[in-house]
C-alpha cells in the first residue's frame, strides 16, 4: 500500500502529459468535485472552441464521486479537491485499474458571512470551536449578540474533508450544522443568513458574502502559493490509468501555462504557474 501511495504522489506534480494519439472525434466525460467544476467548466469550453469534434460532458457530485466513478469506470476524468485516499487506492487496484493525479490548480478555503456581520478576522481556534458547537454566539467572538447559524459541507465533498483535516483536526463537525452539498450553495446560504458562517473555495467568493481573514491573513493567491494561508491545498484530476489519446490531450492543454492556466485565473482560482 505504502508503494502505491508513493507512485501516485510522484504523479502529482507531472506538467504535462504523454502519449496523445490522434482521434477524428472524441467524447469526455468528467465528474467529481463542485470546486473544481469552474475550472471545467470554463477550460472545456475554450477547449472545445478550438476543438469542435469533441464533447465534454461535466457534472458535480463532490470529490468522493469523482474518485468512485474513476474506480467503477464510468467517467474519464475524476475531478477532487483532495488526494485520493489509501483505502480508494486499494479498492481500485482490487478492480483492476490505477487513478493517476494530476494537479491542475491551487485553492484556499476561505470562511465567509453575511456582509452585515461586523466580524472581519477569526483564528483557527475559534473557527473549530465554532463548528464544534463549543461557540455558539458571535459576540464571543467580537461579533453581533446573535446565535451563529453554522453551514458546512456533507461528508463526500473534498472541501469538508480538507476542513475536518486543517481545522477540525479530524473531529467531527457538531450535528446541528446545516449540511451543504456544493460551495454554490454555501454562498446561497450564508447570503441569505445574517447570522450564518460557511466556508468556500477561492473561486466562488463574491459580494453576496463577506470573507473572514484567518489569524489576519487575506486568502489570496499570494498567499495560497506561498502557504501563508492556512486553509489552502491542491486541486486535482485524476485519470482511469495512464492517460492517452483524447483525454491526454485534454489534461495537456489544462495544465499548459499558455491554454487551460489561463481560464484557471479567470474561474478564481490560482494557476501552477
Amino acid at each position: 500500500m505504502k508503494k502505491v501511495s508513493n507512485l501516485l504522489a510522484m504523479a502529482v506534480g507531472l506538467a504535462m502529459v504523454v502519449n496523445v494519439s490522434a482521434a477524428s472525434a472524441a467524447n469526455i466525460v468528467m465528474k467529481g468535485s463542485t470546486t473544481v467544476l469552474p475550472i471545467a467548466q470554463e477550460v472545456a469550453e475554450a477547449y472545445m472552441k478550438e476543438n469542435p469534434d469533441t464533447k465534454i460532458t461535466i457534472s458535480g457530485g463532490g470529490s468522493g464521486n469523482g474518485i468512485k466513478a474513476i474506480i467503477d469506470g464510468t467517467t474519464d476524468i475524476g475531478n477532487s479537491s483532495r488526494f485520493i485516499k489509501d483505502k480508494e487506492v486499494k479498492l481500485a487496484v482490487e478492480k483492476g485499474t490505477y487513478p493517476v493525479p494530476f494537479a491542475v490548480a491551487y485553492d484556499c478555503i476561505i470562511p465567509v458571512v453575511h456582509p452585515s456581520n461586523n466580524l472581519s478576522d477569526i483564528s483557527m481556534d475559534q473557527l473549530k470551536a465554532i463548528y464544534q458547537g463549543k461557540i455558539r454566539n458571535w459576540k464571543e467572538i467580537g461579533g453581533p449578540d446573535k446565535e451563529i447559524v453554522v453551514i458546512s459541507r456533507d461528508t463526500s465533498s473534498g472541501t469538508y474533508e480538507v476542513w475536518e483535516g486543517k481545522v477540525m483536526k479530524k473531529e467531527r463537525v457538531y450535528p446541528g450544522a446545516l449540511l451543504q452539498a456544493s460551495n454554490g450553495a454555501v454562498v446561497t446560504g450564508v447570503a441569505k443568513n445574517e447570522n450564518a458562517i460557511g466556508y468556500i473555495g477561492i473561486g466562488y467568493l463574491n459580494d453576496q458574502v463577506k470573507a473572514l481573514t484567518v489569524g489576519g491573513i487575506e486568502g489570496t493567491k499570494e498567499t495560497t502559493l506561498n502557504g501563508k494561508f492556512p486553509v489552502s491545498r491542491a486541486l486535482y484530476m485524476f485519470t482511469r490509468g495512464w492517460p492517452d489519446g483524447d483525454t491526454a490531450k485534454f489534461l495537456n492543454y489544462v495544465m499548459h501555462p499558455d491554454q487551460g492556466q489561463k481560464y484557471v485565473e479567470k474561474s478564481g482560482y490560482v494557476p501552477l504557474y
